[in-house]
């Protein structure tokens, strides 16, 4: 079974030994400090050693110890137990240890070298070795989970050589990359070939956007850089699609653009600022699109907006279509995050909506990203139900909201709207997974507060014309938006 796997290599004591061959997840990013280099497409070069001989001295091997912590080791609880109890008659005295293998490359002359964060996580010692073989100690500048990215630091007696940005947006799919790593702890390596794929999601992070290349690249790449033919670096080698951890040409790399404000964050404050708007969105289908009034399923959908946010300052409520944000086109959903966390913050930006069955233009200013997680509501009690009426076009009964209904399914004051508390097995609402307990909040943009309000909204929309009706739903503190089918018959 093929897997998306590290290309980070792993030295591990005795302890591990035992544990077999552990396949990981790795992403590796990349980075900026300087004004990116044109990508300027070429045929096949005769050598690559010219450019070779150029780039390799700025590419460095990276080594970082880190203890091990104690882990399961099989996911059975007593068998873990068993093998803890074997270890701690067996191993070596003294802390044990695991070394990871990787791969930098130097971005200033002063020593600062971009790396993957999985290389150096954890790390009690870092060492960098140049390519002359001189080994240096290397301070942690800061690193970024989501992205995979770390930025360290060593102090040479000279400066270093050193490599720069290019332009990986004028990367084209069949132009011409190299790759330089410490694969297998062998040292610099140095491979070639094609871009296969652009923006690819391998669902490691919420900012995927990869290059994918058949130039190989194996395990102790982490970190290394993918080079144009102009030698300036478009890409940070990250993670191979593999049965077995070696290359079969399926390799991975973040665009240098996406993580050049990364890096730039990690060298001013030692940690990265996002940006952020204030709402959740969702895909645009097929259905949803129709129900809008839309003739592409492009954007993204505003399901919910906080309250104070960014976006709620500058008029945009739920039910708007996302089409464009400071002048990039939101092809789909999971581009909007991507643009919003590369914006600065305190930007004023303009955002075009679609509203009402056309477009409208707001501008707002970008606010900072607080990463600290909601914890996720408890499961609902069976709540005993008040007056309710039906909605027979879409399949649903529902009901008001109710002090006892908000109690028995743990529903927000702050929420308004109506509540479903019984499904037609064979509606469209079922298909659409919608389930007692969840809140209508508006249909078609029109806000609800009871059964009727409900059925009425539904019956103008059939009397209109229109096939589809769209639903905001809340569950559990997540709004999204529902297109349904309305029954004809």
């Amino acid at each position: 079974m093929e897997e998306v796997t590290t290309v980070t290599q792993f030295d591990t004591g005795s302890r591990h030994a035992w544990c077999g061959r552990i396949v990981a997840l790795a992403l590796i990013a990349a980075t900026a400090l300087a004004a990116p280099l044109p990508a300027t497409a070429r045929g096949a070069p005769e050598s690559f050693a010219d450019l070779a001989e150029k780039l390799l001295p700025a590419v460095v091997n990276i080594a970082s110890t880190a203890n091990v912590s104690e882990q399961s080791l099989t996911g059975d609880p007593q068998l873990d137990e068993f093998f803890k109890e074997f270890f701690e008659r067996n191993r070596p005295e003294g802390p044990q240890q695991e070394t990871s293998l990787g791969s930098g490359f130097v971005i200033d002359p002063d020593g600062y070298i971009v790396t993957n964060n999985h290389v150096i996580r954890g790390a009690t010692e870092v060492t960098v070795r140049l390519q002359d073989g001189t080994e240096l100690s290397a301070e942690l500048i800061g690193s970024d989970e989501k992205t995979d990215l770390a930025l360290i630091k060593v102090d040479a007696a000279v400066q270093l050589p050193y490599v720069s940005w290019g332009d990986s947006d004028a990367v084209r799919i069949g132009d011409w990359v190299i790759a330089i790593g410490n694969p297998f702890g062998l040292g610099g390596s140095v491979t070639a070939g094609i871009v296969s794929a652009r923006q690819r999601d391998i669902n490691a992070g919420p900012y995927d956007d990869f290059i994918q290349t058949d130039a190989s690249i194996n395990r102790g790449n982490s970190g290394g850089p993918m080079f144009d033919m102009e030698g300036g670096v478009i890409g940070v080698n990250t993670a191979i699609f593999s049965p077995s951890g070696g290359s079969i040409g399926i390799g991975f790399a973040i665009p240098s653009n996406q993580a050049r404000v990364v890096i730039d964050q990690l060298r001013e404050f030692g940690y990265t600022r996002r940006g952020w708007i204030g709402v959740r969105i969702q895909s645009v289908d097929a259905e949803l699109a129709e129900g809008r009034g839309l003739d592409t399923t492009t954007g993204a959908l505003v399901a919910n907006v906080s309250p104070g946010g960014p976006a709620e300052l500058a008029g945009i409520v739920a039910g708007d279509v996302i089409l464009t944000f400071d002048g990039k086109s939101v092809n789909d959903m999971r581009q909007l995050p991507r643009i919003v966390a590369e914006t600065p913050i305190g930007k004023s930006v303009e955002v075009v909506l679609w509203r009402d069955r056309g477009e409208k233009t707001v501008n707002l200013e970008v606010g900072e990203l607080d990463e600290q997680e909601v914890a996720a509501a408890a499961e609902p009690d069976a709540p005993t139900l008040p007056e309710q009426g039906d909605v027979p076009l879409i399949g649903l009964s529902v009901a008001s909201l109710t002090p006892e209904i908000r109690q028995a399914f743990e529903i927000g004051e702050e929420v308004t709207g109506v509540v479903i508390t019984e499904v037609d097995a064979n509606s469209s609402a079922a298909e659409k997974g919608l389930m007692p307990g969840d809140v209508i909040i508006d249909v078609d943009q029109k806000p609800v507060v009871s059964p009727a309000d409900v059925d009425t909204r539904v019956q103008e929309a059939r009397d209109n014309g229109q096939r589809v009706v769209t639903l905001l739903i809340e569950r559990r503190g997540d709004a999204r938006w529902v297109a349904l089918r309305i029954d004809q018959s």
